[in-house]
């Protein structure tokens, strides 16, 4: 599982077109936008592409100003359960 929150600035007379595309991609969900540009932008790996392939893909929408990855979160999937993993501490 990989999940990437990213925070995603646009133009302010294209914040509508913006938030359309970045919703036409699968693994990606605008959560919230705002008038001034602003959109709170979930990411998610899929089949078919990495999370950070799809960062990179949101760059290159028309009107976006720049996308900051703002969390994330990474875990190994077990026998496709969401087994949690044990961290062993460093002895450095």
């Amino acid at each position: 599982m990989n999940i990437c929150g990213c925070l995603v600035h646009s133009m302010p007379e294209r914040v509508d077109a913006v938030g359309d595309a970045m919703n036409a991609m699968r693994g990606v969900e605008v959560h919230a936008r705002s008038e001034d540009g602003r959109h709170v932008v979930v990411v998610e790996d899929t089949e078919e592409a990495r999370a950070s392939e799809l960062i990179m893909e949101m760059h290159q929408i028309p009107g976006v100003i720049s996308v900051t990855l703002t969390y994330h979160h990474f875990e190994d999937l077990q026998d496709g359960e969401n087994a949690p993993q044990q961290v062993v501490p460093s002895n450095t």
